[in-house]
């Protein structure tokens, strides 16, 4: 009976180790598996990144909750250097749970929208802001013809592809990889009804889209666009020069200009529609989806001339007299005259 009393006792001894242990690891374990994150945060995953620079970077952004999701990856021995990219921290997420999401390189999107953009310098800079690379990663690709080539363009005429609006990239993306999901996405936007409109017009996509960047940079009135576009097609269709003076602007290199002097026109640039005939050699700006749907849509008409109207108020006069348009003109020039604008 002794004996049994000795075995009961080892037993309930072993009983209990094994319960402390499990209540010290569950104790351990809990802030790891218990715990959420109390807001939303975007962890980077840099390239070169040790495990040192990974940690410290998550205790500094994260506090305590890094710390432990830190605590996670050295224990699995992760090399950060293997799973560069963005990671969402989600409210609520636990330490192990978005320790896993780097483990497995399960990146988060990043959103990337843009408008309101003129140049692809503007544009590869916007880019270098959202993503990984530097700019001139993006700036070369849509400069080398070779690239440009496996979408159909030209350096030229490469930017009718860059649709402005909201997209989701991974923040590791290529130049070349972005440009392939946005070639996509202008794909999908030139659907069968758009191009069969385009091809009522006598225009290629990319000539609308060419005709709908002067028409943006001509008028900031979106309701007007769509007669400025046709004004300008009509132009063209009649073999007139385009004498569009936001393609004077571009060819300068400088859109502040606000008054188009004799000598700005005769520049000696592809661009310059005034010395040049026909559509410039691609668009002069990244063109709103919008624009080029009021190009698509416009009303036909006769109008071959406009002016901005002397009141200033952002909107133009047409006509398909030229007399009408020298007396247009002239109260315009009068009134620059007389506030002073030169």
């Amino acid at each position: 009976m002794k004996i049994g009393n000795v075995e009961i006792g080892v037993k309930w001894l072993i009983v209990s180790v094994v319960a402390v242990v499990f209540l010290t690891l569950a104790a351990w374990c809990a802030p790891f598996v218990l715990t959420g994150a109390a807001d939303g945060d975007v962890v980077y995953v840099y390239p070169g990144m040790d495990r040192g620079a990974l940690s410290a970077s998550l205790k500094e952004q994260l506090g305590d909750y890094g710390g432990r999701v830190a605590t996670v990856l050295d224990v699995a021995g992760l090399d950060p250097d293997r799973r560069v990219g963005a990671y969402r921290v989600e409210q609520g997420e636990s330490p192990l749970h978005f320790a896993r999401k780097i483990r497995n390189g399960q990146q988060s999107p990043v959103r990337f929208t843009f408008n309101n953009i003129r140049t692809r310098e503007q544009f590869a800079e916007r880019v270098a802001d959202k993503f990984l690379m530097e700019s001139s990663e993006m700036l070369n690709a849509l400069n080398d013809s070779a690239v440009c080539a496996k979408y159909g363009r030209t350096p030229a005429t490469i930017v009718a592809v860059l649709l402005p609006d909201s997209y989701e990239f991974y923040w590791n993306i290529s130049a070349e990889e972005l440009l392939d999901k946005l070639a996509g996405y202008s794909n999908r936007f030139w659907t069968d009804e758009r191009r069969a409109k385009a091809k009522a017009l006598g225009l290629t996509p990319d000539e609308v889209v060419t005709v709908a960047s002067i028409a943006e940079e001509e008028t900031a009135k979106g309701d007007e666009r769509g007669r400025v576009g046709r004004l300008y097609i009509n132009r063209y269709q009649g073999g007139m020069p385009l004498q569009a003076d936001p393609t004077v602007k571009f060819a300068l290199g400088d859109f502040s200009i606000r008054r188009i002097t004799v000598a700005m026109t005769k520049v000696d640039n592809p661009y310059n529609t005034y010395r040049y005939a026909g559509l410039p050699p691609g668009p002069i700006r990244l063109v709103e989806k919008a624009s080029i749907d009021a190009v698509l849509n416009s009303d036909e008409s006769d109008y071959l001339y406009m002016c901005a109207r002397e009141d200033f108020s952002g909107y133009h006069n047409f006509t398909s007299s030229y007399a009408e348009h020298l007396a247009n003109a002239q109260r315009y020039r009068s009134e620059l005259d007389r506030r002073g604008i030169k």
